[in-house]
């Protein structure tokens, strides 16, 4: 393994603001109201910038120079990865929050385990660095919190949640929303090959070179009714944000031997049958494009309807489960937490 490369694991941030001010919630546009100035303040701090993006009527979807963010009228995610330090933003974003009077209510925080710990800054140097971090930045309304390392059966990966939320959004508001976060490591290297750009195509723009690694990867085909806002960095590397009405999915790659890496990341609903019929087929397609060795899928859901179908998923793909482990926290509802190892190691 290289001593050091680049760290695919990524750091995700999601914070929910509610607002007592009817007027602001009237134009549905709360936290979308935000200046593109604003924004880049907290991305720098949080050392990333925008590449690329896409809007809907629902909400903006930033694609960055590490990953991405996502801006709904209550809602913020933001998902970093390499060397960023992702928990300097909660301070900036509660600040501009609080100027378009909407004030916060909960927060999540999760990350897998990262492949190169000791490269990480501070506040990422360790999860007791983390939560102390989060602990400090958050204001004091937030007084349910729980942090936990949740097991695998392999002691190199585990799932670091934080969760803090106030007396009333302890269940959440969209306690029918899920989310699934998929990390794969030890990519199939013929695959990973096809997110670096071609020699002598150095010139084409990450746009350009994007859309092209989005068709031959077979990553648009993982939705074909998303609009897909995609950016490919030179000389490797590829992210994704797919648009479908409310719902977000995004990819990040991370190609290079020896530490490649791929995360594929979706929100649904359970009340949406279309969302619980289409996610089999969406994390088989998206697992295929990648073919790791190793993967671990998070699911946050209110309810238990939506992880035991993650393995009916991909067990036929000649993944086997490993371990699960399961929890409940504020605000989050219950995570479980799945490993699967490829049956051909």
């Amino acid at each position: 393994m290289a001593m050091s490369g680049f760290e695919g694991y990524e750091k995700r941030l999601e914070l929910h603001f509610f607002g007592d001010d009817p007027a602001m919630l009237d134009n549905n546009l709360g936290l979308r109201l935000l200046d593109f100035e604003s924004l880049e303040q907290v991305l720098n701090a949080v050392q990333c910038t925008v590449v690329s993006a896409v809007a809907n009527q629902y909400f903006d979807a930033y694609v960055l120079s590490e990953s991405s963010l996502f801006v709904y009228p209550t809602k913020i995610i933001i998902k970093t990865c390499g060397t960023t330090q992702l928990l300097k933003s909660i301070r900036p974003l509660i600040h501009y929050a609080c100027n378009l009077g909407l004030s916060l209510c909960s927060c999540r925080y999760t990350r897998g385990t990262f492949i190169f710990p000791k490269a990480q800054p501070s506040p990422h140097t360790s999860f007791k660095e983390e939560v102390i971090c989060l602990e400090d930045a958050l204001p004091n309304n937030l007084c349910y919190r729980k942090a936990s390392v949740m097991p695998s059966k392999t002691t190199t990966n585990s799932w670091h949640v934080f969760t803090a939320s106030d007396e009333s959004h302890i269940i959440p508001n969209d306690h029918d929303m899920y989310t699934v976060e998929v990390c794969m490591t030890d990519l199939d290297r013929v695959l990973a090959r096809k997110f670096f750009l071609p020699p002598g195509g150095g010139n084409k723009s990450g746009d350009i070179a994007g859309k092209e690694m989005t068709k031959i990867t077979g990553i648009g085909d993982i939705n074909p009714r998303a609009m897909i806002c995609d950016f490919a960095f030179d000389p490797c590397g590829y992210s994704m944000n797919g648009i479908h009405n409310d719902r977000y999915s995004t990819i990040h790659v991370t190609p290079e031997d020896g530490f490649s890496y791929a995360s594929f990341e979706c929100v649904g609903s359970i009340f949406d049958d279309d969302d619980i019929e289409h996610l089999v087929g969406t994390l088989r397609k998206a697992v295929q494009v990648f073919r790791p060795a190793t993967l671990s899928v998070s699911t946050t859901c209110a309810s238990h309807e939506v992880w035991p179908r993650v393995t009916h998923a991909l067990e036929p793909l000649g993944l086997k489960c490993r371990s699960c482990a399961a929890d409940e926290f504020p605000a989050a509802g219950s995570i479980v937490f799945q490993t699967f190892t490829a049956r051909r190691k």
